[in-house]
């Protein structure tokens, strides 16, 4: 928080969603291999993103709910943190 305002200061860390350019992507790259869509989104999270949690893209509702607390009064103790809402791709952002 800036000393002496109700201004906090955070950075919120997407991981992997399904923009239309990945969803398209993942579309041509199981036809090609001859797989479904749901064999290919695991074959990525094995072998693209291995250290996901989630073994699955992140829903856009995922990352605007950790906004929303962060934009919230409830967040008013944090400040100057990196938060991450990437289902554990990332091991450590340092």
């Amino acid at each position: 928080m800036a000393t002496g305002t109700a201004v906090t200061v955070n950075t919120v860390l997407p991981g992997p969603v399904p923009t239309e350019a990945i969803t398209n992507f993942m579309k041509e790259t199981a036809k090609q291999q001859g797989l479904s869509n749901t064999e290919m989104e695991e074959v990525f999270f094995t072998s693209m993103r291995g250290t996901s949690l989630l073994k699955r893209f992140i829903k856009p509702e995922e990352i605007a709910n950790l906004v929303t607390y962060i934009a919230s009064p409830l967040s008013a103790a944090t400040n100057g943190a990196a938060l991450r809402a990437d289902g554990g791709v990332i091991k450590s952002a340092f």
